[in-house]
């Protein structure tokens, strides 16, 4: 076992499946004590079997059952964190699943579920651990805490089928930075991935599925290692947007402008017309190269 995460704590929403898995795997390796949260369905949950996995490569972990769903049930696992292991030094948000269908055919529902587990998920686990962190900080301890949230390609550069979705994944990009910025006087640092890997998620997804599935570099085990190196308390990146998928990670910006227009007097119609004359009249999304597309359902 490795020690770069040594005596630290850290909730991984959401592993016991997929990218969370891997990530309360590494998170063990490398020494922290893991909270495994994910849903109980049938008295005996995924997260079970990922902390037996732990325990199993001489790893400490216990398993949550909370949903990030509920205001009161996030803060209980905040409170699993501190109950077992007295503190909490790191959050991965990561919980999450997709709906996606076509806006004209978008129910409510297929709404609200994906808003509530990535958007709200998200909020919620950041509120509590915030107030943790904020109580330490105030009781005098040096707070050395770090906040891992997840955004996606369709927040970052949207995609068509995936209005909910990427509504809730551009937020949680801008919950990050605003965190960030509302937290670092409290010495905590929260930073955002935007991962690309073959898990059931993708996997359903035609055509992107099916090339992820036969390329071993998108196994979602590539992506742990940026998540443990930004919950390390050597790291010091703070605020930031990383895409990551393979062997390939980049650091993306904020939304800046693209063109620039100024009057000398005050905006006519006519004259917003003729300065904006020229600038395109479409949406460029710029996907990265050498990521498949998913066809989403009607």
């Amino acid at each position: 076992m490795s020690s770069s995460l040594a005596g630290r704590v850290i909730v991984v929403t959401g592993s016991g499946r997929g990218l969370g898995r891997e990530h309360a795997l590494l998170l063990a390796r490398e020494g922290a004590s893991v909270v495994v949260n994910d849903l109980d369905e049938d008295g005996r949950g995924p997260a079970h079997d990922v902390v037996d996995e732990i325990h199993a490569l001489g790893g400490e972990a216990v398993a949550d059952s909370h949903s990030v769903t509920a205001w009161d049930s996030a803060a209980e696992i905040v409170g699993t964190a501190v109950s077992t292991y007295g503190r909490l030094d790191g959050v991965v948000c990561n919980a999450g699943f997709l709906r996606d269908r076509m806006l004209v055919n978008m129910s409510e529902a297929e709404w609200d579920d994906i808003i509530k587990v990535h958007q709200y998920g998200t909020f919620y686990m950041l509120r509590h651990a915030a107030e943790h962190w904020r109580g330490r900080h105030k009781a005098g301890e040096k707070v050395n805490a770090s906040v891992v949230t997840t955004t996606a390609i369709s927040g970052l550069h949207s995609n068509v089928g995936q209005v909910n979705y990427g509504g809730a994944k551009a937020a949680i990009a801008l919950m990050t930075i605003s965190a960030s910025r509302e937290l670092e006087r409290y010495g905590v640092r929260v930073n955002a991935i935007s991962p690309v890997a073959a898990t059931r998620l993708t996997m359903g997804s035609p055509g992107s599925g099916q090339h992820m599935g036969s390329d071993d570099s998108m196994a979602p085990a590539h992506v742990s290692p940026l998540v443990a190196w930004l919950l390390s308390p050597e790291c010091t990146s703070n605020s930031q947007v990383y895409g990551v998928f393979g062997r390939q990670i980049h650091r993306y910006t904020a939304w800046t402008p693209a063109e620039s227009a100024h009057a000398d007097e005050d905006w006519t119609v006519e004259s917003v017309a003729a300065a904006l004359r020229g600038w395109p009249d479409h949406y460029e999304p710029g996907f990265i190269p050498g990521i498949p597309q998913p066809t989403p359902a009607s």
